[in-house]
């Protein structure tokens, strides 16, 4: 029998380095880390995002998670009930994801933080241990609409681009990024288009046949 997707380890990866989160814990005291999980072999430490910048410096300084590969948000607008996603929105209403049948699963969805946007970035140690024994892990922060989080620039300076890009793509505001705008759109753009309420619009198409 195959092992189930929450045990799934890897063979480039290592098992799930617990120890580093008890030794986190330990090191942080009461608020540090609000939980854990492993899913398919991947560890996620979910943390009070008043701690995300202590986070990311004892397990660079203290574990040896040498490398920040990228930081990434998530809007889990409607994401809780019976109905998830974009059809909770009244434009979808009586549509439901969970039917069987349906193209969602037969399942009730339930948000996985206390507000409305992830804010999730994987460490690696790479340099720091012998060939074989590298290891990775996810930090994950909830935070509200216009609820700063500190920049982690000066934990691990590859963290710039994906903290301008998630600004420009959700509208998660880093305290303290020295250069916080726009990557990837223009500088006049309004809002930010991979909030789950962003407006789909269009621009009109200028056909061969018809110039």
């Amino acid at each position: 029998m195959p092992e189930p997707a929450h045990e799934i380890s890897s063979p480039t990866w290592g098992e799930p380095d617990t120890a580093a989160v008890d030794r986190l814990s330990a090191h942080l005291g009461e608020g540090g880390v609000v939980t854990h999980q492993i899913d398919r072999g991947e560890l996620t430490i979910q943390v009070a995002v008043e701690r995300w910048v202590d986070v990311a410096r004892y397990l660079r300084d203290a574990e040896g998670y040498d490398f920040l590969s990228d930081l990434m948000t998530v809007d889990w607008l409607g994401y809780s009930g019976e109905v998830a996603g974009y059809w909770s929105s009244g434009a979808f209403a009586g549509k439901d994801l969970n039917r069987v049948g349906s193209s969602g699963l037969a399942a009730v969805a339930t948000a996985p933080g206390p507000k409305r946007f992830s804010v999730s970035c994987h460490l690696l140690k790479l340099l720091t241990v012998p060939s074989g024994q590298s290891r990775r892990v996810r930090i994950q922060a909830f935070v509200d609409d216009g609820e700063e989080v500190d920049t982690l620039i000066g934990v691990y300076p590859s963290a710039d681009y994906h903290e301008r890009e998630a600004w420009d793509m959700m509208g998660i505001p880093f305290r303290g990024h020295p250069n916080l705008k726009r990557i990837l759109l223009p500088d006049y753009w309004e809002g930010h288009p991979q909030r789950k309420d962003y407006p789909i619009g269009g621009e009109p198409v200028q056909f061969s046949d018809d110039v």
